[in-house]
């Protein structure tokens, strides 16, 4: 049988992150692919974390710079594995190429994590984005990762132009799989059953908090001309410090971790995501349009998800803009209604697992036949592979012999 190795960065919260959401996505696929997967992770579960062997998925406790590990993957003896984010890959990556040299080596970025932190730098120095910004430790070594990999998956059409156009990247290495979707929520409540305007996001994610912030600051404005609305802030992880936002009388209230997105969701009438910055696919708005809930967002908000398609409601050009089409899309019936057309429109036409599956295992197939081939063609991945993984696999083993 086909065996997939998953190493986690953590274990899957697909209730808290859409990181987790995303996990457990490319888990069904290569189940029905008949692959037998075996999940991994040396970070504690939590009290959130899915429970994986429900889904027929084994599961074991590994530790960081411990040869242990060396003995469990030779055993696994795994077709594939999939690394969850560069630094998992970093940690592991030279363990697996040593001890299981033909298993075919796959990263899922889940969003770039060194455009991420460019995009912070700027916006924290209140200027714009230079290429300068790019080229940071994160930048190489998020780099130097993605070419030791047989292949990378690439969550935003965006990000694959980045890699490809920007930083000349041989798209043989890259593929792009963003969010999928299964059947959309045609039967959501309609417009006069809806009340409030929703905004959700872990916590513990940068941009989240400063997507919060951003909603604090409009709402006054936005208040003022709904004076019977609410804003309810919905997310795992709540710190003391967004707690401090909570007002009653203000309408601003958070709410904390949400026991159901599709309950949450289906109340709301808008929901908000003034993103000033971050990277990727933003998963609250990917499920907004599958549940039939329109938003507003900005055009960093709505990079790479509706392609030459209408948004499911507005991308606001600045603070103005943003205060304006809240008031307006919350205020409109017809409006409203053909918002929420449009993002099933967007699910449909660009995120239906159908329209990638059958590609994307095509390419892990011709892989297993040509691995060879493609590691020689690969030359820059060699030499990467060379040089940083001494570096890492020497520190690895020297921790380890310190810890013993």
């Amino acid at each position: 049988m086909k065996q997939l190795v998953i190493i986690g960065n953590v274990w899957p919260e697909p209730n808290s992150t859409a990181a987790g959401n995303r996990m457990l996505q490319l888990i069904s696929l290569f189940q029905k692919q008949d692959y037998s997967i075996t999940f991994l992770c040396s970070a504690s579960p939590s009290e959130f974390s899915f429970d994986l062997n429900q889904i027929s998925v084994a599961t074991q406790s590994i530790q960081l710079n411990d040869s242990s590990f060396d003995l469990l993957i030779q055993k696994l003896n795994p077709t594939v594995v999939l690394f969850d984010r560069f630094m998992i890959e970093e940690q592991y990556g030279w363990r697996v190429m040593e001890n299981c040299p033909n298993a075919i080596r796959i990263l899922d970025t889940e969003d770039l994590h060194f455009l991420r932190k460019a995009r912070e730098i700027a916006y924290k120095q209140n200027r714009e984005l230079v290429f300068e910004d790019y080229i940071s430790d994160t930048f190489k070594r998020e780099m130097a990762s993605i070419y030791r990999c047989d292949l990378t998956l690439l969550i935003s059409e965006y990000e694959m132009q980045l890699a490809t156009e920007t930083f000349k990247m041989d798209p043989s290495i890259l593929f792009y799989l963003p969010f999928l979707s299964g059947e959309i929520n045609p039967k959501a409540p309609k417009f006069e059953d809806r009340q409030y305007f929703i905004s959700i996001g872990n916590f513990l994610h940068e941009p989240n908090w400063q997507t919060v912030l951003q909603l604090k600051k409009h709402w006054k404005s936005i208040k003022e001309q709904l004076h019977d609305a609410e804003l309810h802030v919905y997310g795992a992880y709540v710190s003391e410090k967004a707690k401090q936002l909570h007002n009653e009388k203000e309408g601003f209230l958070i709410k904390g971790r949400a026991e159901s997105v599709i309950d949450v969701y289906s109340k709301a009438r808008i929901l908000l995501a003034p993103i000033p910055y971050g990277a990727g696919l933003k998963g609250k708005l990917f499920e907004a349009m599958q549940l039939g809930l329109p938003s507003v967002t900005t055009l960093m908000g709505a990079e790479g998800m509706h392609g030459a398609l209408d948004w499911n409601g507005f991308i606001a050009a600045d603070d103005t803009d943003f205060i304006a089409k809240t008031v307006e899309l919350y205020s409109n019936k017809s409006l409203w209604e053909t918002a929420q057309k449009k993002g099933y429109e967007i699910i449909e036409k660009r995120f239906k697992t159908n329209l990638f599956v059958s590609d994307f295992m095509n390419k892990v197939e011709y892989l297993k036949e040509n691995l060879t081939t493609h590691r020689n063609q690969n030359f820059l991945g060699q030499i990467v592979q060379h040089q940083s993984l001494q570096s890492t696999k020497y520190m690895s083993k020297w921790i380890e012999a310190k810890n013993s």
